[in-house]
Formats: structure tokens, sequence, C-alpha cells
């Protein structure tokens, strides 16, 4: 989904800011002061008083010297008086742009208020937001400000309960207490558990309460704010309120022109009283789980320019035409609800309003279906246009061409399977482009990109089939420089096209199937801009050798998966967190210092590659690596035993040629969930300290030469899903602590020199008697194996299975085991089982794969008609009966 604007999150600083300027405008005949007026003493003193009590690590106070107070930084007086009029200490940090804690925190002012601010008994306005008093209580204090007509507090880590004196400042216009924080010094709380301080602030015009607990103020809160005649700006955003009255008597606050009640618990249908405030121009009710249709009486809100519905789920229906009525409505966001229905009712209406100044339109998340229609285009002063994870199909209707001013397209998760207009490339204004996740056909020609000057972002991918296609002349350069790109299934190549070739400002790149068979172009590789952070390129047959040695010091995922890569191990960049470099042909040793060169490493996925050597003790050193995938390569040596402490949870080291003992620190990793060492050359016995990985759900330990027997610690491991040990060199009997473990779907002991009875508590293995809870597994292995792997896509198809062959087992089949109703495979053959098989074993529905082939069974085999094959039963001589040749005798007659 594209980014959309958050104009409930922005305006309280904007209007902050906003009024903060008109303040300082209309106070600026006080800045200049008479040259034979200066402030007072008594003013001066109250100052350096209230400095003493503060920090101020950057010293923007340091101009608090000297005699004329008024001179100060974020004093203003009295031209006539010297008296201070006006106290801002607003923070000046920058916040647009990249946000950097440590800057913020040094800019803060923090520490103690002290009274002596009070002495400024002419003080006007007094601005402290953007600080950090790291929970201070609001000074009671201030409610002696009696000439107060600003106070903002906002963003400045205030705490405990907003003072009752408060409303004692008769004259207040403008309150911000605005309780949500950019420190990071822990939470704060700012609460009020009754607003009856605020009844006499009749003067009131804006107040902002966003982020203050009022859970406790009861059901009669609006009342309190319906006897301020004077409001123009409510905003209550996040303040745990949980009832809203769906009546009122009367409506006071006619002068209401912005009413936030965002991200609160309401629970109700959209109450009546509100259609009624028919001179708000901004009603924002996001997260605050209405539900029901919308009201026709949304009509009566003629002088509504934002209205913010998105994200409270349930509102439903068909979204009425009467919103495309609204002549002055700029901003519409419907989105995260259960709209469902076309949109032609709502688009009738904006092509009936030729006024329409519609600049953001936002329906995503919502259930809706029908093709778009061609009045999309009559919106001339659309900005942003977010239809996406929808059911909407068909064609971009080529009226859209004409939106000469949009910025922002946002069509992705749809079932669009029609064609892309060539008057999409009217479209001079377009930054973002998200097109992604539909079923595109057609060519895309020059045509489509002729005017993009402005375009920055491109997200466009379609199903497999790839039936959209690119075309585009062999020296064509486009008049865009792309900041990001995105294309799946979409075909570009076969070579790697002269147009791409030419942005050099990408910052990320992804490019996944989409037909590419050429090498990697090495001046646009090597130019590509420093500010790289995301590069894929995979699923393709891209060659060649890459050079081991990038600067890319932003770069986070390197994803360069299925294709034909050769060379040494590629490291790029000392920011990776992501290395994707499956199904190529890399060569050669992991980096004997790869724990330095990537020391932000998370994710490790080199599988089906020629890496060759012993794995670098140095992996141990990256401390937030959470999955390593080295499985089909070359790999040789032991495995370095210094895993301790760290945060990986998923290993797959299978089909190599590891030697030696598995590390006993393995057993260190405390969030170890997936082990996967199979098809190795490890030896020794299973090491004891795994009973630590209480969180284990998959071990696969097979094709080894694992000695010793199976450990009694087992029963600890609870979250076990897979226990897969064949083929290796494992004795003595099977213990009943398997027994314990509930959560196992697939066992598997086959192939070793296992001996003894089978225990007859394996039918208690409950999630083979219920087959439930194996989503969590699957989830697991396969974001460890990335979902490629055929060995394990095929044990994820087959869960819920035992298979104990090759061994020395003897006794009877349990006729326990028939309770295991979840059970899809059994596997028993190649063992010394005597005695008959049990009769309802082969009545097990689930059941699809059963081998009881080579044992010592006898008598007559149950009748089973989906159990038919004689390969099941050979080598059993005492068996008898269908499927087998052999006859069963007859039974003796009773004498």
């Amino acid at each position: 989904m594209a980014n959309k604007p958050n104009f409930s999150s922005t305006y309280p600083l904007l209007v902050s800011f906003l009024l903060s300027l008109f303040l300082l405008y209309s106070n600026s005949k006080f800045v200049v002061c008479s040259t034979d007026i200066k402030c007072t003493d008594t003013d001066r003193r109250a100052l350096v008083v209230l400095r003493e009590g503060l920090t101020d690590p950057s010293g923007r106070l340091s101009s608090w010297i000297g005699e004329d107070c008024c001179t100060w930084e974020g004093i203003k007086c009295h031209n006539q008086t010297g008296r201070v009029t006006k106290l801002d200490l607003r923070n000046p940090y920058h916040l647009i742009g990249p946000f950097d804690p440590p800057a913020y925190k040094r800019s803060c002012l923090g520490g103690k208020i002290n009274p002596s601010l009070i002495r400024l008994e002419y003080l006007t306005s007094l601005d402290l937001s953007l600080n950090d008093f790291e929970g201070l209580e609001i000074p009671g204090f201030f409610g002696e400000l009696k000439n107060l007509r600003y106070l903002n507090l906002s963003y400045a880590s205030f705490a405990g309960e907003i003072p009752a004196s408060l409303g004692n400042l008769s004259n207040l216009q403008y309150l911000d207490l605005y309780a949500d924080s950019y420190s990071n010094t822990g939470p704060r709380e700012l609460r009020s558990q009754s607003l009856e301080w605020l009844t006499p602030l009749s003067s009131l015009k804006y107040i902002n309460l966003g982020f203050v607990k009022l859970d406790s103020i009861g059901d009669h809160w609006l009342q309190t704010f319906n006897m301020l005649p004077s409001l123009v700006h409510l905003r209550l955003h996040w303040c745990e309120l949980k009832g809203l009255p769906l009546t009122l008597p009367s409506i006071n606050f006619t002068s209401l022109s912005v009413l936030d009640l965002s991200e609160n618990s309401f629970n109700s249908l959209i109450p009546p009283w509100l259609l009624n405030l028919t001179g708000v121009t901004e009603l924002y009710l996001t997260w605050d789980f209405f539900s029901g249709s919308i009201p026709a009486e949304f009509a009566n809100l003629k002088n509504l320019q934002v209205l913010d519905l998105s994200d409270n789920l349930n509102l439903e229906g068909q979204i009425p035409g009467l919103l495309g009525n609204l002549s002055k409505l700029q901003f519409l966001d419907l989105s995260a609800n259960n709209f469902r229905g076309d949109i032609y009712g709502l688009f009738s209406g904006f092509s009936s309003n030729r006024n329409s100044k519609l600049e953001s339109l936002d329906l995503s998340s919502n259930s809706l279906t029908g093709e778009l229609p061609e009045s999309l285009g009559l919106l001339k002063h659309l900005q942003h246009l977010d239809l996406s994870s929808n059911s909407f199909w068909g064609s971009i209707p080529s009226s859209i061409g004409s939106l000469s001013a949009l910025r922002v397209l946002d069509l992705s998760y749809n079932t669009m399977n029609g064609t892309i207009p060539e008057s999409l490339g009217q479209l001079s204004g377009l930054v973002d482009m998200n097109l992604m996740a539909n079923s595109w056909k057609g060519i895309l020609k020059e045509t489509h990109f002729m005017n993009l000057r402005k375009l920055q972002h491109v997200r466009l991918t379609t199903e497999p089939t790839r039936s959209l296609a690119f075309s585009a002349s062999h020296g064509w350069f486009p008049p865009f420089k792309l900041k990001s790109i995105q294309l799946e299934n979409c075909m570009i190549g076969p070579s790697f096209p002269v147009w791409l070739q030419v942005q050099n400002e990408l910052t990320s790149v992804v490019l996944k199937n989409v037909s590419i068979s050429d090498t990697i172009p090495g001046k646009w590789f090597s130019q590509l801009s420093a500010q790289l952070t995301y590069l894929v390129l995979s699923q393709d047959q891209i060659r060649g050798e890459l050079p081991r040695h990038l600067n890319y010091p932003y770069l986070n995922l390197i994803d360069l998966s299925y294709n034909n890569f050769e060379g040494p191990f590629p490291s790029w960049s000392t920011n990776a967190t992501d290395v994707i470099l499956d199904e190529n042909s890399f060569s050669g040793p992991i980096p004997e210092n790869i724990g330095a060169l990537m020391p932000r490493l998370q994710k490790l996925y080199v599988s089906r590659n020629h890496l060759s050597g012993r794995i670098p003790s140095s992996m141990c050193h990256i401390e937030g690596l959470n999955i390593i995938s080295l499985r089909n390569n070359k790999l040789s040596g032991e495995l370095p035993n210094c895993w301790h402490r760290l945060m990986l949870w998923g290993i797959d080291i299978s089909n190599n040629s590891l030697t030696g003992n598995i590390p006993n620190s393995f057993g260190f990793l405390p969030s170890l969930s997936v082990l996967l060492l199979s098809n190795n050359n490890l030896d020794g016995e299973i090491p004891s300290s795994l009973r630590n990985c209480t969180g284990l759900t998959s071990v696969d330990l097979g094709g080894n030469k694992i000695s010793g027997s199976l450990p009694l610690w087992v029963q600890y491991m609870s979250s076990l899903f897979m226990l897969r040990l064949g083929s290796n060199l494992l004795s003595g009997s099977i213990p009943d602590q398997v027994c314990r473990l509930q959560n196992l779907h697939i066992l598997d002991l086959s192939q070793n020199k296992i001996s003894g009875p089978i225990p007859k508590c394996i039918g208690n293995l409950s999630a083979l008697v219920h087959g439930e809870g194996s989503e969590v597994f699957q989830r697991l292995i396969r974001e460890v194996t990335r979902g490629r792997d055929p060995e394990y896509s095929n044990v994820v198809a087959n869960v819920n299975s035992i298979e104990l062959s090759g061994n020395n087992l003897t006794g009877e089949i349990p006729y326990e085991m028939t309770n295991l109703l979840a059970l899809r495979i059994l596997d028993l053959s190649h063992n010394h089982l005597s005695g008959a098989i049990p009769k309802s074993l082969t009545s097990v529905a689930s059941l699809t794969r059963l081998n009881l082939s080579y044992n010592n069974l006898s008598g007559s085999i149950p009748f089973s008609p989906r159990f038919n094959d004689s390969s099941i039963y050979e080598g059993n001589p005492l068996l008898c009966g269908a499927p087998l040749p052999t006859k069963c005798p007859l039974p003796r007659p009773r004498k």
C-alpha cells in the first residue's frame, strides 16, 4: 500500500506551528523595545531562577545573560511596559526528515520548572512543547498565570494527573497537552480523572488532549466539551474513551470546525448528532470501531474538507454516492473497512459535482469489486489515489490520463486482469506508481512512460505467466530518474535493457522472473547509488562473476537467488541484514572474517551452491543472526563450537560433508527452533546440552553416523513437531519418554540399530490422534528453507508419519497404534515384528501409505480395498490372504 498522508497525526503539530507563527507575528510589536524601556527586574530575576532549574544540553538559553531579558532567546516583551508577555521555549529540533534520537535529546530542555514563573504576571503565551521533562507533573502553579491565552505542553513528556488549577485560566484560548513523546526515556502517562476543570474555560478555541488517558471520566465527557461555546478545534486522539453517546439534547459547540476522536473504542454506530455539526470542516474517526453503514445524513456536512473513517474494520455496505456531492471535500479515507460492491455510485456523485476539489481518495483494504469507472478521470484535483487490496478487475480506464495532478497511484493487490492504457504516460506529476499483485497483460511501450518526468517509484508485478511485456527501442532513455523499481513476472529481457542501465539513483531494486539471461552491466552495477538499501535480482538466468567487494554501505538486503552467478562469496555491505544467494554457482570458502564483514547479518541463505571449506568461527560473533541456511554445498570440516547466546533460531547445513561431533554449544542457543544437519558425516552422540533448547520444533539429524541411544531427555522437548534421526548408528530401544511428545507429527528412526518392542504408549501421541497444530511447523520450515527445498516440501506435504523401518524391532505391532486417527504414513518394514496385524490398523481413514514388509508377522491380512498391494506385506512368510497369493487355511469346524 502506498504511503498515505496521515492528517490525524501531523495536524496537531501543524496547527501548533502555525498558531505559534501567528502569535509571534501578532506580538511582533513587542519585540522592538524602546531604547529607554527594558525588562523589569522582577521578570529578569524570575527568568534567571527558572533557567537555573532547567537542564539545557545544547545551550539554548546561553543568551539569558545581561540586564535586558527582552533580548533573550524565546522572550517577547511589551514595548511600553517591558513586561514579559511571551515565553517560547519550544524545541527547535527539525522534525522533517530522518529522526535522530541523540540529536533530539541534546536539543531538549528538561529538569524542573521553578514557581518563579508566576512572577511573569503579564505572560500571555507559554510554549514548552517538544522538550523532555521525563515524567514531570504539570505544575499546579500554572493555574496562577491569569493572563495566559496560549499554553502548549505537547510532546514534552509530562505525566501524572492534569492539575485542576488549569481551570483558573479564564482567558485561555489555546491548550495543547498532546501526551505522545519523541523521547526514549520510558513510557509516560498523562491522565485526567475528571474534566470539570475545563468548564470555566469559556474562551477556549483549541484543545488537544491526544494520548491523555481519559478512561476514568465516565460516559458524560462529551457534555463538558459541548459547554465550550467558542471551541473550534477539539482533538481527543487515543484517549482510551469508551462510550460515545448516540444522542445529545442540544449542540452548543456550534463553532466546531475540527473534530478528532480517532483511535478510541466506541464500538457503536456513527451517532446522528455528529452529522448535525454542519460547520465541521475536518472529521477524524479512524480506529474507533464504528459499525454499520455510512448514514445518509453525511450529506448535511456541506463544509467538510477532510473525512477519515479508516480502520474501523466493521463499517459496511456500499459506499454512498452522497459523499461525492460534498463539493468542498479534499481528503476522503475509507480504508480498512468492510465496504462492498462497486464504486460507480460514489463516482457518479463525483461526476455530478463538477466543482469537486478532492485531492486524496483512499478506499484500500475493503471488499470492493467491479471495474474502475471512466468517470475517474473527472477528479481533476486528485493527487493521491489508493484502491489497493480490493477485488477490482478489468483494465485501467483510459480517462486516467486526465488526472494531471496525480502524484500517487496505488492499485496493488487487486484482480486487475486487463491492460494498462497508454494514457498513463500523460500523468506528468506522477511520483509513485504501485500496480503490483495483479494479473496484467499486454505490452508496455515508451508511450506508457512518455511524460512521467517526476516518476520516482515503480512497482509492477503480475502472474507468473508473464503475459505482460516491455517493448522499448534499444536506445530509449526514459524521462525519469527512479529511486526504486520492483518488477516481477514482467518480460523486460533477454538482455539487460538500456533504459534500466541509465537509472543510477536507485535505492531499491527488485527484478524477479523478468526473462533476463545476460550478464549484469558492470558499469551500471558499480555506479548504482551509494544509498542502495535493497537489491533483489532473482529467478532469472543472470550469469557471470560478481565483484567480491563493492561500496554499498547502506545495503540491507541482497537477494541474487535462482540465477547463474559464479565466483567467490560477495560481501558488499557491513550493513547487510539479509543475504540470499540460493541456487547459484558461488564457490570457494565463506570469508573467514564474515563476522566483521557483515556484523549486522540476520539471515544468511546460500543453499545449493558450490561453497567449500570450513564454516568460519567468526560467524558465532554475529549477535543478531537468526537463520543460517547452507544446505547442498561442499562444506567440510568440523562445525565451530562457539554458538553461545545468539539469537539464532534456524540452522540448515544439510547435505554437505561436515565431520566431527554436533557442537555442544548449540544447546546454548535459547531461541533455537529448527536444527537441520542431515546427510553429512557427523558422528558421536546427540549432545545432552540440546535438552536446554525447549523451544525446538524441528530436528533432522538423519543420514549421519550418530551413535548412542535415543536420549531420555527428549521428553522435555514439548514443542517438538518433527524428529528425524533415520540412517544413523543409533542403538538401544525406543524409550517410553517419546510418547510424551504431544506435538510430534513426524517421527523417523528408520535405518538404525534400534531393538526391542514398539512402546504401547505410542498410541498416546495426541498430535497424531487429532492431527492439529501443523501450521507453525510449516511456517518455520518454509522460512528456514525458503519453501524451495524438494525434500522438505515433501515432508511438509506428508505430515503425520511414523517411520521405523530397517531396525531390529521385535514384538507385536501395538494395537494402540490404531488410535492414531490422523496418521498418514506408517513404515515398519525390515524389522523382526511378529504376531498378527491389528485388524483396525488398515481402517485408519487418514492412512495413505503403509509398509509392513519383511517382518515375522503371521495370520490373515485384514481386508482393506486401499491396501491391496502385495508389496506392503511381502517378506512375511506366515501371513496369508489377499493380496498375497498364500491362502489362509479354513477354520476347523467346532466339535
